[in-house]
Order: C-alpha cells, then sequence, then structure tokens
C-alpha cells in the first residue's frame, strides 16, 4: 500500500478501556463547544484522514502553511486545520492544559492537550488560503467569522460523532478494503455535486489505467445552494448500480467541510486521498473553485511547484470534458476535432441552476436515473419547506 503523508498513519483514538476512564474525567477539564466544521476536523485528525497532523495546528505550522503550504517540518501542507476561541475562553482555559471538547448537542467528543494560544490575523489567512478577501468569498465569509485566537495542540479522540452517514470508512478500513480486493492501483474521485456525465467521463478514463475507482463525495459542511448529501448518496448509488462494474468501485463518504480554496484545496484534497490507500488522484478543471476567484487549471498548476515524491500521490489531470453532439459520445479538446458549437458543455453549476428553474437537465447531461432523483428529491424538499 501507499505510504501515508508523512510516514505513517495518525491513531488518535484510546483503546476502550482507556477511552472510558478519560471520558469519566473529561468533565473535570474546562470545556469549549466546537462547530460542525471543528468537529468534522476533530475526528479526522484522529482517524487518520489529515495525517501527519495530531492535533489543531500551533501557530509555527499555521503561518508555515500560509507562506509556504508547508509545516515546521517541511512537510508539504496547503491549508491551516485550526481551532479558534474568542478572548473569554482563551481567558478561562488559560490555567488548564488539557481541555474537554464538546459538540452543539452537549456530548464530549474529545479532549486536547493545550500547547499554544495565538492570535490570528484573519485578513491575511484569507488572502494566503483563498487568494482574495473578498467576504462574498465563502471560505473567506467564514475565516472572517472565525473567533480571535487559534488553539494548538494534540487532540484524543473519546466519542465518534453521532451524524456520520452510511458508507463511510476510515482511512485503515478503506486500506484494508482495497487489500482484501487485491487492487494495487487505486484512483480518487472527489465530488460535491451529483455525477453528471463529464465526470463519469473522467473517471472511467482514469479506471482504464488503475486496478480500482474510490468515489469519495464530500458530505461534511458545504454552501446552502450545494444540493444536500442525503440527495446525492441516493444519485450516486443509483448511478453505480446501473453504470458501474460493481468489482471495480468503492463508494466511501469524506465527512469534511468545504473550504473552496481551488488550488490549495486540491493539493489538500490529494494528500487526504493519499492517507486513504489511494495512489492517484483526478483533478479536473476548477477543482474545489467557486464562482470566478481562480483560473480554471489553477488547481492543477499548483502541483507543479512540489517535487512528485514530495506529493507521494500520481495526479491525473484532465481536460475539460464535454458531450459533442457530432461525435454523439462525451469528449475533451484532445479527443474532439469538431468545432464549440458541437460541444455541450456540463457542470455541477448548471446542474443546480437547471434543477432550481425546473429545468430537466438533457440525457447528454446526466443520466436519466440521476436526473429523475433530483428532481423527485429536490421538488419534494422545495414543498417540505413552504
Amino acid at each position: 500500500m501507499i505510504e501515508p503523508h508523512g510516514g505513517h498513519l495518525v491513531n488518535r483514538i484510546p483503546c476502550e478501556e482507556d477511552r472510558l476512564a478519560l471520558l469519566e474525567k473529561a468533565a473535570m477539564f474546562p470545556a469549549i463547544t466546537l462547530t460542525p466544521w471543528n468537529l468534522s476536523d476533530l475526528y479526522l485528525i484522529a482517524i487518520g484522514a489529515f495525517s501527519p497532523l495530531t492535533g489543531f495546528m500551533n501557530q509555527t505550522d499555521y503561518q508555515n502553511v500560509l507562506t509556504k503550504m508547508r509545516l515546521a517540518n517541511g512537510t508539504i501542507w496547503s491549508l491551516p486545520i485550526t481551532l479558534s476561541v474568542s478572548n473569554e475562553v482563551r481567558d478561562q482555559i488559560s490555567f488548564s492544559p488539557t481541555i474537554c471538547l464538546k459538540g452543539n448537542d452537549g456530548e464530549i467528543y474529545g479532549l486536547m492537550e493545550v500547547e499554544d494560544i495565538y492570535e490570528t490575523n484573519k485578513r491575511e489567512e484569507a488572502h494566503a488560503v483563498y487568494g482574495t478577501n473578498d467576504p462574498t468569498h465563502p471560505g473567506v465569509q467564514k475565516t472572517y467569522e472565525q473567533q480571535a485566537f487559534n488553539l494548538g495542540g494534540p487532540i484524543t479522540l473519546l466519542q465518534h460523532p453521532k451524524a456520520l452517514q452510511e458508507n463511510f470508512q476510515t482511512p485503515a478500513e478503506l486500506r484494508e478494503s482495497f487489500q482484501q480486493r487485491g487492487w494495487k492501483t487505486i484512483v480518487g474521485f472527489q465530488t460535491r455535486n451529483p455525477i453528471h456525465r463529464a465526470h463519469e467521463y473522467l473517471q472511467k478514463t482514469a479506471l482504464e489505467t488503475v486496478d480500482g475507482l474510490l468515489i469519495h463525495p464530500l458530505v461534511g459542511e458545504t454552501k446552502k445552494d450545494d444540493i444536500s448529501a442525503d440527495i446525492r448518496m441516493k444519485s450516486y448509488h443509483t448511478l453505480l448500480e446501473n453504470y458501474y462494474p460493481a468489482d471495480r468501485v468503492i463508494l466511501s463518504v469524506f465527512p469534511a467541510a468545504m473550504r473552496y480554496a481551488g488550488p490549495r484545496e486540491a493539493v489538500f484534497h490529494s494528500i487526504v486521498r493519499k492517507n486513504f490507500g489511494c495512489t492517484h488522484f483526478i483533478v479536473g478543471r476548477d477543482h474545489a473553485g467557486v464562482g470566478d476567484f481562480y483560473n480554471t487549471f489553477a488547481a492543477q498548476n499548483i502541483f507543479n511547484q512540489f517535487a512528485k515524491d514530495e506529493i507521494g500521490i500520481e495526479i491525473m489531470a484532465f481536460e475539460h470534458a464535454f458531450y459533442c453532439e457530432q461525435c454523439a459520445s462525451m469528449a475533451t479538446s484532445k479527443t474532439c476535432p469538431h468545432d464549440s458549437e458541437c460541444h455541450l458543455h456540463l457542470s455541477g453549476t448548471k446542474v443546480r441552476e437547471m434543477l432550481k428553474n425546473g429545468q430537466r437537465p438533457p440525457k447528454e447531461f446526466s443520466r436519466p436515473e440521476v436526473i429523475d432523483i433530483l428532481i423527485n428529491e429536490v421538488q419534494q424538499h422545495d414543498s417540505e419547506e413552504t
């Protein structure tokens, strides 16, 4: 199997006996309440998805990531993984090296050894991570909503989040699944949208050259206008049942928050998929982008600044796929000789817009079974809201 990022798979989950003992002691420590975003980060750190991180970033790692896209020890890492608190909370916990981490439901989910408390510059962070200070960017807006201070230090997971959906496997579990299937080369595909024909084309083109495909949809916090995870999961299952070879594809969810950080998030997504056991990762047009904030191929070009052995996972950079009416098939500019007038360009944004306007996307855009699910679910959701 491919080595996890940093050389080993982090595990911050104690044995059951220790977990119960720590859970009993946890109420003695000062407590802070995690946001859903923080809680997903806590869990992903604990299970090794964010290897080599063992906790929320200290100031040295944080600053290095902003300025160099590396941790303090030189390991490539492109996004800050932080836990912000207010000045009042900082004062309350400054006397205790250990704090209790609770969810919005009041449940205790973990402990943290606080090794660092530091003030942040939100504008500096936003510009470094997202390339803009425009508050209409969802990631910038989230950054500005953070508190003034960050806590840094290792974490221990005491309870698994209850909101985890079906079809989830930890990095260790997915690696075991790959080995059981005899897969040596695995391509990962990240998505926060229903899979349309362009996605399908990229996935199957990649699958021609590797042993297996991991469809790894992000199901954590996303923008309000993104299609919900439960609707998307229904569409993924239907698509796989009808159009993919069952022995060569695994569907497993990725319970992370979406940052919309474009190029930096593409690097982050590739590293995380390496931790889950993928040897290859698909990076397409405007990966992890939003609006017009990033150049179309910026998410592919960013990998040119790293040595291949530093990333450690093979990046499969694809041209934008489209449906060509003359070819009567999916293609890219590398394989289609026809003028752009014959091309039907597909995107998740277009799907959302058509569904919102009550339009049915054509079969060249997405499989009819998927469109049926999306229309039915979106209409049902809209009727429930009214």
